[in-house]
């Protein structure tokens, strides 16, 4: 396992970006609950955010593409709106093991 941050580091309903071994995620906290994936839009294959952290859209509901507005589901990353309907971002296996989340496989 790899250490990617403390678990304070990712408040409930907000996003944060990493950059880990030339990788680049993101991580959500939805109703308790972390979720990591590759920061790479589907359908371009680019990053997901034009500012550093900020992967929601304004309701704070969805992850969303700033390039084309693509909407993500944060649960599972499907795409529900957007080129890339039907889609799904990358998920990271992760883990909130003593205040520290940590990747399983980070390839």
């Amino acid at each position: 396992m790899i250490r990617l941050c403390n678990g304070t580091d990712v408040a409930e309903g907000t996003s944060k970006g990493f950059q880990l071994d030339g990788q680049s995620l993101l991580a959500v906290r939805k109703d308790g609950t972390l979720h990591v994936y590759l920061n790479r839009c589907p359908h371009r294959g680019i990053p997901l955010e034009w500012l550093p952290d900020q992967f929601l859209d304004s309701s704070g509901s969805l992850i969303q593409c700033a390039t084309h507005g693509a909407l993500f589901l944060i649960e599972s990353g499907e795409c529900v709106a957007g080129p890339c309907a039907g889609a799904y971002l990358l998920p990271v296996p992760s883990i909130e093991r003593d205040g520290i989340i940590w990747l399983q496989n980070p390839e």
